[in-house]
């Protein structure tokens, strides 16, 4: 009589140093495509603002979507992390954004009625919610993923470093999508890097990939009542 032993089937562990490199490469590809859409959309090819700012939204979705799903990144829970915090900085971060605005702009003129509220809409929070999502939360949350499997972490110093690296990330994520519009391949680039200081400071708090995109918001959401003819808010400046 045989006798047949059945097994579990082995379940395979995906080392630390895998993990991390599988983030980074996001992260690399990330960089590259910040750099390459407004080059080719805007800046080669001239696409009208709108339809550019929609398509821009509909890469950032899709680019935060698959590094999730490929690495195992749960969008619920990552939405749910210290969420009510989350929503006050980023609340009180959009303000900020607003009074740097208002600072640093003139008023110019502005449409009014349903062009402005589609204005608002359009180019204010969903294009400035999308510009939070790829120049802060995606290049955060990729650094920290990067880390969550190793001991680095679980000290205050590890943790501060990577808070740091996560924080120069965000800077470089910045930094190269803004050089792919024209108008920014100058010293004007420092104006958005200073500011990804402050409307990152809600996501690297909170690792909640929702707050960065309401203080960003709040910049857009002003310039377009402010200054809608800005020279530094909303590119692509026709």
């Amino acid at each position: 009589m045989s006798t047949y032993t059945i097994r579990r089937p082995t379940r395979v562990e995906v080392s630390a140093p895998t993990a991390a490199r599988e983030h980074l490469l996001w992260l690399a590809a990330g960089l590259a495509l910040a750099f390459l859409v407004p080059y080719i959309l805007a800046d080669l090819l001239d696409l009208q603002k709108d339809l550019y700012y929609g398509i821009y939204t509909a890469f950032v979705i899709g680019l935060f979507a698959l590094w999730a799903r490929s690495t195992g990144q749960s969008l619920r829970a990552m939405a749910r992390r210290r969420w009510l915090l989350a929503l006050s900085l980023g609340a009180v971060f959009a303000g900020v954004m607003a009074l740097v605005v208002l600072r640093t702009e003139d008023a110019t003129a502005r449409p009014d009625g349903l062009e402005l509220a589609g204005a608002v809409i359009w180019r204010g929070l969903v294009y400035g919610a999308a510009d939070g999502v790829l120049l802060s939360a995606f290049p955060i949350l990729v650094v920290f993923g990067a880390f969550a499997s190793g001991s680095v972490r679980r000290r205050l110093v590890g943790r501060v470093a990577v808070g740091l690296a996560a924080l120069f990330a965000s800077l470089a994520m910045t930094a190269v999508y803004h050089v792919g519009y024209s108008e920014f391949r100058s010293e004007k680039v420092r104006s958005p890097v200073a500011g990804d200081v402050v409307w990152s400071i809600p996501t690297l708090v909170t690792l909640n990939p929702v707050a960065a995109p309401i203080a960003h918001a709040g910049l857009h959401v002003t310039a377009v009542l402010h200054s809608y003819e800005t020279e530094l808010f909303l590119p692509p400046h026709e």
